[in-house]
């Protein structure tokens, strides 16, 4: 039980202290001896639980993509429009929540894979939405969900490095106003 809780402690402190480093500069300028300087940990303890930065680093990534899943798996969307806001506003509340660890995997340190991934995890749930509503051709759905959820990453992002964030709700009406009017709905 105790060897247990070491061993959840290591990792959340090795964690931390990789999302840290990585507010700083990239993963591959990252080394193991300055993680474990920083997690006041021995390398062999380090070596114990993963192969390398990279390992931890994927590792957090997948765990991210796990709680996101979950996250958005645990509410029940309403119809049309409405469901659409919803799931944005849970996408901002999500990342507000999570925001140093969104800082770095969305931000100029993070890997455009791990984004790509999270595009997808996100247009499921779009496609499914939308397929509620209309018939769309599933090519240019795609098309279309690429151009949205490249420039919501790209606002996200905006949004998670300014010094007073508006709220999710707000952002999120940004966002579905952007998706579902597009740039004329503004100025115009």
């Amino acid at each position: 039980m105790a060897r247990d809780r070491r061993v959840k402690y290591t990792k959340m402190i090795l964690r931390e202290s990789l999302i840290k480093l990585l507010l700083e500069k990239p993963i591959a300028r990252v080394t193991v001896k300055e993680l474990c300087e920083k997690a006041d940990i021995n390398r062999a303890t380090f070596y114990t639980h993963y192969t390398d930065q990279f390992d931890l680093f994927k590792q957090i990534e997948a765990e991210f993509i796990a709680d996101v899943n979950s996250y958005l798996d645990n509410f029940t969307l309403e119809q049309g429009e409405t469901g659409l806001f919803q799931l944005i506003v849970k996408i901002f509340e999500y990342v507000e929540k999570n925001s140093e660890l969104c800082r770095v995997l969305l931000g100029r340190n993070g890997d455009m894979d791990f984004q790509t991934h999270i595009m997808q995890i996100v247009g499921k749930r779009v496609f499914f939405e939308w397929g509620k509503r209309k018939k769309v051709d599933e090519i240019i759905a795609e098309y279309i969900y690429t151009y949205v959820a490249t420039g919501s990453i790209g606002i996200i992002r905006k949004w998670l490095f300014e010094e007073n964030q508006e709220s999710p709700e707000k952002m999120a009406a940004l966002v579905a106003r952007l998706a579902n009017k597009g740039i004329e709905a503004f100025i115009s």
